[in-house]
């Protein structure tokens, strides 16, 4: 039995009805089990008001009425997984253009591809989209934070009693993806045996400059195969990629990006890390440290992509994470040791980038400055050092 989301998710919860106010079509998107339906479904004006795309019967209740259903709604409507009916998109652009309807719609979605491109065109200027990953510090509490990183944010991995029922959970939902629902994003013709190398290969190299030669040299596929799943990853958002950030300095950057497994949960599940103890002991645990720590300040922040970068100049200095906001760049370094320190690295970075602050976040409760541009940030403080940098 799968375990009631006991979390609250009062801000993007707000974000939501707040929205419906503005927007026609409010999209939320994230990954599978989630939280997208837990979250949405109670905010439908009654049941008839909600629909879900991979249930059959209303499935049914959709297309026999080719679509019409929908015209006699009022109040909000939730559509559940919208990328499994693309004609829908065409629908609501009608019903949004009613000037006489006062009709709201949230529909969710797990395949970003699909949705981006059916919003874009059928939708645009009349639709939202709203990003949902799994839980964060800010939800669960900055206290619980090991939890959250060793089992990552899935309602389902991180609520369940026991440590061996959330690792086999997750495992399970491995299965589940590579066997069904990556297939239903775009045709792949790697077997079974090669997406689970594949799977396990980003699993290894989380945290590392990402190139697609030397991986199909592995796989036995071409450099096209490989990107081409990399995309399909990415776009199950299991995937993130932080390209290099670029600037004008004359040094010899890094060209490649660094490709991270979003849920450190089921990196752990890869890398066969079963409990505390293995991951203290790991030799990622640094990338993975690196890995959460991203995941987190992008989900406080509510970064966009294209905020977000690496930087590194070959054979020299490096910063994990680059952000590009309205009051300038801001590194972040994330730190696995008990008590860090100013590094020449750092130094250059903050000199070459021009940076306005530098962060280093490693897992402590103490907070203290190596001086007016660096900042040693503990984990359990993290939130608290998003809402000074938001109101900055």
């Amino acid at each position: 039995m799968e375990p009631v989301n006991l979390v609250p998710r009062p801000e993007i919860t707000t974000r939501i009805r707040a929205g419906l106010a503005e927007w026609v079509v409010t999209v939320v998107l994230g990954p599978r089990q989630a939280g997208k339906t837990w979250l949405t479904r109670p905010m439908a004006t009654s049941p008839e008001h909600y629909f879900d795309l991979q249930n059959f019967v209303d499935q049914v209740r959709l297309e026999e009425s080719n679509y019409r259903v929908l015209d006699g709604l009022e109040g909000v409507v939730v559509i559940d997984e919208a990328q499994e009916k693309p004609e829908l998109f065409r629908k609501l652009r009608v019903l949004a253009d009613r000037a006489e309807r006062h009709t709201r719609f949230i529909l969710t979605g797990s395949a970003s591809p699909h949705i981006y491109r059916e919003a874009s065109e059928s939708l645009a200027g009349r639709a939202r989209l709203l990003d949902l990953s799994g839980f964060s510090l800010a939800e669960v509490g900055p206290e619980n934070w090991e939890r959250l990183w060793l089992r990552g944010g899935y309602p389902a991995h991180y609520l369940t009693a026991m440590e061996e029922t959330s690792l086999e959970r997750r495992h399970h939902y491995i299965a589940l993806f590579l066997g069904r629902d990556l297939p239903s994003l775009a045709e792949t013709r790697l077997s079974q045996e090669q997406l689970r190398r594949f799977f396990q290969m980003l699993a290894h190299h989380h945290g590392q400059y990402w190139n697609h030669s030397e991986v199909a040299g592995v796989i036995g596929v071409n450099a096209k195969t490989v990107q081409r799943h990399v995309e399909l990853f990415k776009g199950a958002y299991l995937v993130r990629e932080l390209p290099p950030y670029f600037e004008n300095s004359g040094k010899r950057l890094r060209k490649a990006p660094k490709l991270y497994l979003r849920d450190t949960g089921l990196l752990h599940a890869l890398l066969l890390v079963r409990d505390r103890g293995q991951l203290y002991s790991s030799s990622q645990i640094g990338a993975s440290w690196e890995g959460f720590g991203i995941e987190q300040i992008v989900a406080l922040l509510h970064l966009r992509e294209d905020q977000c970068f690496t930087w590194s100049v070959q054979g020299g200095a490096e910063v994990d994470l680059v952000l590009r906001l309205s009051q300038g760049l801001v590194g972040v370094e994330f730190k696995s040791e008990d008590a860090p320190r100013r590094t020449r690295s750092m130094t250059a970075a903050i000199e070459t980038l021009g940076l306005r602050q530098l962060v280093v976040v490693y897992p402590g409760s103490q907070d203290y400055r190596i001086d007016d541009v660096i900042e040693v940030v503990g984990i359990t403080n993290l939130p608290r050092w998003a809402t000074r940098l938001g109101m900055a």
